[in-house]
């Protein structure tokens, strides 16, 4: 659907801004682009209660907010997750995982020109919006009330984005930016070598299994002494490993500053009334990311004085360096065929992250009162690949949306190691038996591929009378492999004392592993399933009707049917059995009925009032019985495969008032009631931190949101040129909500753990808490100066989140929650011409308040650091060039 701002801006004076002078200058007209399920194709103008309706939030029948690319650019962002977190109601949480009202990333939807959009982050359902960079997004829908065209998972919202398909004259632009990081940029961090080709994202064959050891893992075998592996086979495994440039970290002096480029361009072939665009995307970035910080967990409450308190039996500090390697390209066609619109987008993204970490502190659960020197090596490469074709044809009164999927993405960790070392006072030193507690060195190698396939079709008929009815069927199949497979380094004696002295990178080496017996052992077994598939099938049909019954009453109801079925199996490839290889299975159907009712009671004024009723499933990650680390929380996650799917009720009641061109005052209130909510929940196992899931009984959630969008000419302020063509931009909102679980006597859930018994929720749940990942404060504010003739804007942003629980706390302690704080930023971009071509300076000062990343635990004056460390500020300088 292409709504064209031209057709809805230029109407009539009395829907004018009271205060704006009629030679006020006004900026360029917009096309903003949106393809969206079900969507009307009608490029022409909205209409609604009879009239024209100056913005295109208020013409649609359910709530949204729209992003067009001048939006996208004013936040300066260079990704879309940084733009969204200034939508009311919106936050972003760790490398752009973006919440809607708070709400958890199940509760996210989020579609790439109407498609299911897979994450190249596997390990969540929802997609890192930061890995998209803002030059190749044409529109960003943010819907918050359900309608039935869009599948049935809707908790927060859906957000769409479109991709650029058109392209109205031929142009290149090349783009590039430099990056300081008070915090990394020429300080001191962390680096291993890895491979030659590491600064591209794409491994140059280093770290590919090993022959021996990939035929050993094919076998389906414990890899141990025994029956299937002598020891002569295990030495030879343990010495093909790629050794030092995987093992070693290296401390730099000086780390340099962080660097992008991208590249963009498009051309159209117009031939009467066809029109052939092609476009094209490609973006590189390379960022460093240093953090100093401390990491602590406690085993349990401790009694002081009669005070309950908290504290660290396990205190570590550590200075951690990623290495982020973003490449993204994009190439779409988009062909016009009069009213008829034809786009096929293909999109690649890889995001690879190289970590080397170091902690070092005391263990007393496990280890003792001696420090540890734990280091940490780890590569992920996430990859998404993505082809879909969406037409979208007008046969006047009769609309059809046809589309069509299909994408992959990866997730490969391939020498995935920790080697930790326990200080020994005979020594003086740190040493590394590889047997005694605090003294091991493990490895672990882990393979994710998603399967995505989709296709949808959606018919509307807009009848004589103002009436569209529209029906619609989706299809949806994700099909996933899972494997991962833990090892630890084990010595057949004990090694010498002064070989236990020795660097990693010696004291694994060939010559160790030969002369004292040193032999992988596979340790898979204790890390959950080794290996599980996953699929989730899903077909949905819906009708709908939009009608005005009566000259200022607008109505959108539907109801959708939807069956589902999803299922996690883990494979039990050493034939050990156990309680951890029990499948899940989640079949069910659904009838999601929604409606809105939209009140035009005055000329540039509504109510909306809205109900319905949605679902959230568990991820897969959720269900899965293995375990794996994820970098974003720094935490090894456990699946529970006895999760069952959420229900959810949903309202809302909307005023919105239009006083001007894409100028408007909305408040909102609203309600949700979830049935069996997924919440995380930590747990201690032999010293670790662990997250794994449980279904709390109920929870609900109710809020408010306000939201001002206000431009003021300036021209008055002075007869100086300078102000003719300025105006001030105000653009703010507020979201409050607030959550509790409902836990009741009798109440019941099946953690980890108990084999599938039910016990006691109020084991893991506290009434009245509020839901994981839901922030009761969110608060967003724009302040700026722009041109309306050409570009130049000064930017103030705010941002501000309130406290919110990352985990429910293990056994009797309190829960973990994160403490965002507020940000802020300030953007200028000045427009210019260079040799006769346009050009376009951006300066961008980040978190100038210097927030750090806090989670931590509270209990009385106590305080848990489980981990928090400094973000520091960032100044970025861009520059591009179109041609």
């Amino acid at each position: 659907m292409s709504i064209s701002l031209g057709s809805l801006l230029l109407l009539s004076t009395a829907l004018t801004a009271p205060d704006a002078s009629p030679q006020a200058p006004q900026p360029a007209e917009e096309e903003v682009d949106i393809s969206t399920p079900g969507g009307d194709s009608d490029g022409a103008e909205i209409v609604v209660v009879g009239r024209n309706i100056p913005n295109a939030v208020r013409a649609t029948p359910e709530v949204v907010s729209v992003l067009s690319a001048a939006d996208i650019a004013r936040t300066g962002e260079g990704d879309i997750a940084g733009a969204l977190q200034r939508v009311t109601g919106l936050s972003v949480v760790g490398s752009g995982f973006v919440y809607v009202r708070g709400l958890g990333e199940r509760y996210s939807l989020a579609l790439l020109n109407g498609s299911p959009l897979p994450s190249p982050e596997p390990l969540r359902r929802v997609v890192p919006l930061d890995i998209f960079p803002t030059s190749v997004i044409a529109s960003s829908v943010v819907q918050k009330s359900y309608s039935v065209n869009y599948p049935g998972e809707f908790g927060g919202g859906v957000i769409n984005l479109t991709t650029r398909s058109n392209v109205d004259e031929p142009f290149l632009t090349v783009g590039a930016s430099i990056e300081y990081d008070t915090e990394t940029t020429g300080q001191i961090g962390y680096d291993y070598y890895g491979s030659d080709t590491d600064w591209t994202g794409f491994d140059d064959g280093t770290r590919d299994i090993p022959g021996p050891l990939q035929s050993a893992i094919n076998s389906n075998k414990l890899v141990v002494i025994g029956p299937n592996f002598t020891e002569d086979q295990l030495k030879n495994i343990t010495a093909s490993l790629v050794n030092a440039p995987t093992t070693l970290i290296q401390r730099i002096a000086h780390m340099p500053p962080n660097v992008s480029l991208n590249l963009s361009g498009g051309t159209a072939f117009p031939t009467g009334d066809q029109r052939l665009s092609v476009l094209f995307g490609l973006g590189y970035n390379n960022g460093l990311k240093t953090r100093r910080g401390v990491q602590q967990v406690g085993a349990g409450i401790t009694p002081i004085n009669g005070v309950d308190t908290l504290n660290p039996d396990i205190d570590y500090r550590f200075l951690s360096t990623e290495n982020r390697v973003l490449v993204n390209g994009l190439v779409s066609f988009g062909l016009e065929v009069g009213e008829h619109e034809l786009r096929w987008t293909n999109l690649y993204i890889r995001d690879t992250l190289k970590e080397a970490r170091i902690q070092t502190g005391v263990n007393l659960v496990n280890v003792g009162a001696e420090p540890v020197n734990i280091s940490n090596t780890a590569w992920f490469e996430r990859q998404l690949l993505d082809t879909q074709i969406v037409g979208e044809l007008d046969f006047g009164a009769l609309d059809i949306d046809a589309r069509a999927t299909y994408a992959q993405s990866q997730r490969e960790s391939p020498y995935e190691r920790t080697v930790s070392y326990r200080y020994d006072e005979r020594a003086d030193d740190f040493v590394n038996d590889l047997r005694t507690n605090g003294q091991f060195a493990r490895i672990a190698f882990s393979n994710l591929v998603d399967d995505v396939y989709g296709a949808g079709l959606d018919v509307s008929y807009r009848l004589g009378v103002p009436v569209t009815l529209s029906v619609g069927y989706n299809f949806l199949k994700n099909d996933r492999r899972s494997t991962r497979r833990d090892f630890r380094y084990s010595p057949l004696d004990v090694l010498p004392f002064p070989v236990a002295q020795e660097r990693p990178d010696y004291l694994l080496s060939d010559y160790n592993i030969y002369t004292y017996d040193i032999v992988l052992t596979d340790i898979s077994g204790t890390a959950g399933a080794a290996r599980y598939e996953a699929g989730l099938k899903v077909h949905g049909a819906y009708a709908q009707v939009e009608a005005e019954p009566l000259g200022q009453l607008r109505v959108q109801a539907g109801v959708r049917y939807e069956r589902g079925r999803q299922s996690v199996t883990p494979i039990d490839i050493f034939g050990t059995g156990g309680s951890d290889i029990t499948p899940s299975l989640i079949e069910r159907d659904y009838l999601l009925p929604a409606a809105t009712v939209t009140w035009n009671f005055a000329e540039n004024q509504q109510l909306r009032v809205h109900a319905s009723k949605t679902i959230a499933r568990p991820q897969f990650r959720e269900l899965a019985p293995q375990q794996y680390a994820d970098p974003e929380t720094d935490r090894t996650y456990f699946g529970n495969q006895y999760l069952t799917d959420s229900q959810l009720l949903n309202a809302e009641a909307r005023y919105e008032w239009y006083f001007g061109r894409d100028q408007r005052l909305s408040i909102a209130g609203f309600f949700k009631k979830i049935d069996r909510p997924i919440e995380a929940v930590a747990f201690q196992q032999g010293g670790t931190f662990f997250t794994t899931f449980a279904n709390a009984p109920q929870a609900r959630l109710f809020g408010a949101e306000l939201e001002l969008q206000k431009y003021l000419p300036l021209a008055d302020l002075s007869s100086s040129a300078f102000w003719a063509a300025r105006r001030a931009v105000m653009i703010g909102n507020y979201t409050y909500s607030q959550s509790k679980l409902q836990v009741r006597e009798g109440d019941t859930t099946i953690p980890v753990g108990t084999g599938g018994l039910p016990v006691a929720a109020s084991n893991l749940f506290d009434a009245g808490t509020p839901l994981t990942g839901q922030s009761k404060h969110l608060l967003n504010v724009q302040l700026g100066l722009e041109n309306t003739e050409r570009l130049s804007q000064q930017t103030i942003l705010l941002t501000y989140s309130s406290r919110r629980a990352t985990n429910r706390g293990p056994g009797s302690q309190p829960d973990l929650v994160e403490e965002p704080g507020l940000k802020l930023d300030f953007v200028a971009r000045e427009g210019f011409e260079l040799w006769g071509r346009e050009g376009e300076l951006k300066f961008e000062a980040r978190n100038l308040t210097g927030e750090d990343y806090e989670e931590f635990q509270s209990l009385n004056a106590s305080r848990i650091d489980n981990n928090s460390y400094a973000l520091g500020r960032t100044f970025s300088l861009g520059l591009s060039l179109k041609f």
